[in-house]
């Protein structure tokens, strides 16, 4: 995750818990390429338009939080190149106090919309769409016993249903013969396929214009029979970009299905931080002068224009995250900002210190 989603993430929080006595919570997105005199012109004449609302109390925090706003916006020359989102009004839990809050932000992606609103909630639905990851896969680990579904969104995942077929193995019953067990076990085993696809079906073709593609994993060959042979939809199937062995088929096989298509998922930030974080911890066994991690030896690498890449943990606080990347920056270092929600991830923040940093060149002593 960058820097400005991060802060549009923290923002988000923010706005989200925000409640206004009455509609004087003030919202406005100016799109790119967008006159902000214009906007400026706008918002004068919502404020004589708010001079008509009848309560006094009201009609003050509107027409602040307007002023407030259209005195933000006059310090910009021109819209930024992808618009300016701002948030303004009284957020006192006091009735009569005042305590007027503005919040802006420059996305890093185009503002999707021109609005104006006062509301008793902030309008926060165009820039949760600019945080909304833009790659999903579906994911499936099946072996004849037990399947699993899961979407993976940006760097989190979600498993979506899990299945187990009651099969009974390959030690049978006794008297039986061994065609005939094989036979009932094929069954079980194409019944148990026929519903997993059907599962698939249910929970993924809602939303299959929104999956980017299908990673298929399991063990030995069933996972193959079950892409090869007539299960899947073809709507699902044809979106089919990787299948990869995998020992486990619950939830921790759904983990190890993202582990062993990393490559496949480059673009995905749970792959791409598992491969920095994989690295730091192989050049921490081998190598460890080419490293650094917790605060002070971070600091001190940053310091000295050493840094390659920071690996930060979303669970730092919003100011030391914000002192760290700008450091980095400064340096021409590569920031990361990392959840813990994946195994490497969690490590960073629980044996790291949420900090951690892979150098250009070893520092001396």
């Amino acid at each position: 995750m960058d820097q400005t989603k991060y802060k549009i993430r923290k923002l988000l929080e923010t706005l989200k818990k925000c409640r206004g006595r009455h509609t004087e919570l003030v919202t406005v997105y100016v799109p790119p390429a967008t006159d902000i005199i214009q906007i400026i012109g706008q918002l004068a004449q919502e404020q004589g338009t708010a001079s008509n609302i009848k309560s006094s109390a009201t009609r003050k925090n509107v027409t602040d939080a307007l002023e407030k706003i259209i005195q933000h916006l006059r310090m910009y020359k021109s819209t930024p190149p992808h618009g300016l989102a701002v948030f303004c009004g009284n957020i006192s839990e006091r009735e009569g106090v005042q305590d007027l809050e503005l919040w802006a932000i420059e996305p890093s992606e185009p503002v999707p919309i021109k609005l104006y609103r006062c509301d008793q909630t902030f309008v926060t639905d165009p820039l949760e769409q600019i945080l909304a990851p833009k790659n999903v896969y579906g994911l499936i680990v099946i072996d004849n016993k037990e399947a699993t579904l899961g979407m993976l969104k940006g760097d989190k995942y979600e498993v979506l249903d899990h299945m187990n077929s009651g099969y009974a193995g390959k030690h049978r019953a006794g008297g039986q013969s061994a065609r005939r067990f094989q036979r009932l076990a094929d069954e079980e085993s194409h019944r148990f396929k026929q519903r997993v696809a059907e599962h698939a079906a249910n929970v993924f073709l809602a939303k299959i214009k929104d999956i980017t593609g299908f990673i298929i994993g399991g063990p030995a060959m069933t996972k193959n029979d079950f892409l090869e042979g007539d299960y899947l939809h073809y709507e699902i199937k044809k979106k089919v970009i990787a299948i990869k062995d995998v020992t486990y088929t619950d939830e921790s096989g759904i983990r190890e299905l993202i582990n062993a298509a990393g490559e496949d998922l480059k673009d995905v930030e749970i792959a791409q931080h598992r491969v920095f974080l994989q690295r730091f911890m192989r050049d921490l066994v081998k190598n460890p002068d080419i490293v650094a991690y917790g605060m002070k030896e971070v600091q001190k690498a940053l310091d000295a224009g050493a840094v390659e890449i920071i690996l930060l943990s979303e669970n730092l606080s919003e100011s030391t995250i914000d002192d760290l990347i700008n450091k980095a920056e400064m340096t021409g270092a590569k920031a990361e900002i990392v959840n813990d929600d994946f195994e490497e991830g969690n490590q960073l923040w629980v044996a790291f210190g949420g900090v951690a940093a892979i150098l250009r060149y070893r520092l001396s002593s």
